[in-house]
């Protein structure tokens, strides 16, 4: 087995060359500004981010209807901090108004794949047509300025079209996931205060038809801030009509429809409310602008992931995650092209996913780690088939990696020529605290480092810099599209995020960094368990468990014991034709203590069915542990398999 957890001494498994190095949008920006080295570009942009995010966005050719006046105000201390303070901008101006003025409007800006394989494309010029249509109706029914808007649709082309046109007039997009029930849609509908919503007559999922309007329909019961529902008819299915609020999306897009021209705004005009769910309290709405969502994602989006006019640019997501909205702004503010996917990555077979990127020619995949666990478990020839070698860039996010899994993406999809590109941020940042650079090198699992412009460490205890130990990740500096506190809970940003003082940023996350300067994600803060003495990771422990055959997923949970303060608890999704037994159990249990020693031996494994996890496949350990220990597992609303959470409590 791969060491879970790479060691100081672990190798460098990819080495860039050739166009990564020298063609790359990083390279531009370095050779632009005499940089010779990758230490020396971390070094100058976390130490000076005035000097950095003025150069990058110069770089980047971001358009302001008026320039800024003051790039940073932080007067009012980091919590709080202004950017690009007396600039005017829209999100929809750099992402399809200029490309359409520069004679872009024929370059594909959408592709869509829907779960039974249908395929629509749109261009920039046809995608612009539909988004100033929505916009003015919008404004006829009477939508301003800062009013929000809700998005409870399915990934098909017209959620885009309905995002970029909220941003276009100035009104806030509120995307929420369009598998959640009514209360979960109401308590955001509420505390956004929205006052449309766009939704479907359902959703096709594994071939199924799922209604989406009926709970629409009964979260509006409770939601009396909505005023309008605009209606994309999905599926063709009869559905509830209130007359006076309901309306026909094809009505509003028709060819006499009104259309609205692009708002100029302030720089910290709100463009978007995400919402992040924790294991406790109301889910926190934060709260993004135009200019701080434009700065970040361009930034990643080219330096990163090295976008490029006519890249195709696929990830994995829903609107209602912010990589969503990351992938929509970041890839056409390019120039790029984006696919959007309505389905599963392995329906109706485990290829799906690789004949997408072989049927599109595809040069960017983002992933999450938990989707590359579930389809590695199914015979190689799936993904050795297609032709992948369209692929640049991998990428993933989301949680931390074991080392099979990531040999696994790396081997198999990228067969070793393409980085991956693994980055680490949040809803309340749309964007990275770290992430490595196409120039860099890469250890398995790693980070590599800080994200450019960001002033990132890892803190022991003491609020000290620590090496070669696990510690907490902090951001000692604002960046631009930090969110602007929780939607109407300032004290709640301020005690989830600031609670060790107000001039550093705990995210919430452990972290090493190794004797190399790699940094390496060792999972939430809330997610570690203490066993006698020692802090470990659940991944470590679950890297351990799915190297044994009769694994297919695992997930790890600490639970309270009186001697050793936390005992460990495993549960394990066995494999197909795996009997499960006592012997089995015992067996898994000392497969750890091989692995890992005698003091990570799990106490107990438990047989489950399924394991719960979000849309986009991340595992809620904090809600299993709840959920095992009997306690309220708070809000669930993000979980996609609501039914595995009651299972936990069955577990055999």
């Amino acid at each position: 087995m791969k060491e879970p957890i790479p060691s100081d001494t672990s190798p460098i498994i990819w080495k860039p060359t050739g166009d990564y190095l020298e063609r790359s949008n990083v390279r531009r920006f370095m050779d632009r500004h005499k940089i010779e080295s990758y230490e020396e570009l971390i070094r100058r942009s976390t130490e000076d981010i005035e000097w950095f995010w003025a150069a990058a966005l110069e770089d980047l050719d971001l358009e302001w209807f008026e320039p800024y006046e003051t790039l940073l105000d932080s007067s009012e201390g980091f919590p709080w901090a202004r950017w690009f303070v007396g600039g005017r901008l829209n999100i929809v101006h750099n992402c399809i108004d200029r490309h359409i003025r520069d004679g872009g409007g024929d370059q594909e800006f959408l592709l869509w794949e829907g779960d039974g394989g249908e395929a629509r494309k749109l261009t920039y010029a046809e995608a612009d047509g539909q988004i100033r249509r929505v916009a003015g109706a919008l404004r006829s029914f009477g939508v301003q300025q800062g009013d929000a808007v809700g998005l409870y649709m399915p990934m098909v082309p017209e959620v885009v079209i309905a995002f970029f046109a909220c941003l276009k007039i100035g009104a806030v997009a509120v995307p929420v996931f369009s598998g959640y029930g009514e209360e979960a849609l109401a308590t955001r509908l509420n505390d956004a205060k929205a006052r449309v919503l766009f939704t479907t007559d359902g959703a096709i999922r594994r071939g199924k038809i799922l209604d989406v309007k009926g709970r629409a329909d009964r979260a509006l019961e409770r939601a009396p801030t909505v005023e309008t529902v605009i209606v994309y008819r999905r599926t063709g299915e009869e559905v509830p009509w209130k007359d006076g609020r309901d309306h026909d999306w094809a009505e509003i897009v028709r060819g006499d429809a009104p259309i609205a021209e692009t708002a100029s705004l302030e720089a910290e005009a709100r463009s978007l409310i995400i919402y992040t769910s924790g294991t406790t309290g109301p889910p926190k709405g934060t709260v993004h602008t135009h200019a701080g969502c434009l700065a970040q994602m361009m930034k990643e989006l080219a330096y990163y992931m090295d976008i490029r006019p006519g890249d195709r640019f696929f990830w994995l997501s829903d609107i209602g995650w912010m990589m969503g909205p990351w992938e929509l702004i970041g890839v056409s503010a390019l120039g790029g092209t984006f696919l959007i996917y309505e389905g599963l990555p392995n329906h109706p077979d485990p290829g799906r996913l690789w004949r997408i990127v072989e049927k599109y020619r595809l040069t960017h995949l983002g992933i999450s780690p938990t989707a590359i666990r579930l389809l590695m478990r199914s015979p190689s020839s799936w993904v050795e088939e297609p032709d992948l070698s369209s692929l640049r860039i991998l990428a993933s996010t989301g949680e931390t990696w074991d080392s099979d899994s990531y040999h696994w993406f790396f081997e198999r999809v990228g067969k070793k020529r393409c980085p991956i590109i693994n980055i680490s941020g949040g809803t309340e940042i749309v964007g990275c605290l770290l992430s490595p650079l196409p120039i860099t090198e890469l250890k398995a699992c790693t980070l590599r480092g800080p994200g450019l412009g960001m002033d990132v460490d890892v803190f022991d205890e003491d609020g000290k810099p620590i090496r070669e130990g696990i510690g907490h990740l902090v951001c000692k500096k604002p960046a631009p599209s930090m969110t602007k506190g929780f939607l109407g809970d300032p004290e709640r940003y301020i005690e989830t995020y600031f609670s060790r003082g107000k001039d550093i940023w705990y995210h919430g996350d452990w972290a090493r960094v190794d004797a190399d300067g790699f940094y390496f994600l060792h999972g939430r803060a809330d997610d570690t368990i203490k066993v006698a003495g020692k802090r470990v990771g659940p991944g470590e422990i679950e890297s351990a468990l799915l190297d044994h055959a009769a694994v297919s997923e695992a997930a790890v949970v600490g639970v309270p014991d009186d001697i050793k303060g936390q005992v460990i608890v495993a549960f394990v999704v066995s494999g197909e034709g795996v009997k499960e037994s006592d012997d089995l159990r015992e067996e898994l249990m000392g497969h750890v203590a091989e692995k890992l020693g005698k003091t990570l031996r799990p106490s107990d494994v438990r047989f489950v069915d399924g394991l719960p996890k979000t849309r986009s496949a991340k595992i809620v350990r904090g809600v299993i542990r709840k959920r095992f220990l009997g306690e309220e597992v708070g809000d669930i609303a993000s979980v996609e398999n609501p039914e595995a959470i009651d299972a936990i409590g069955r577990s055999r």
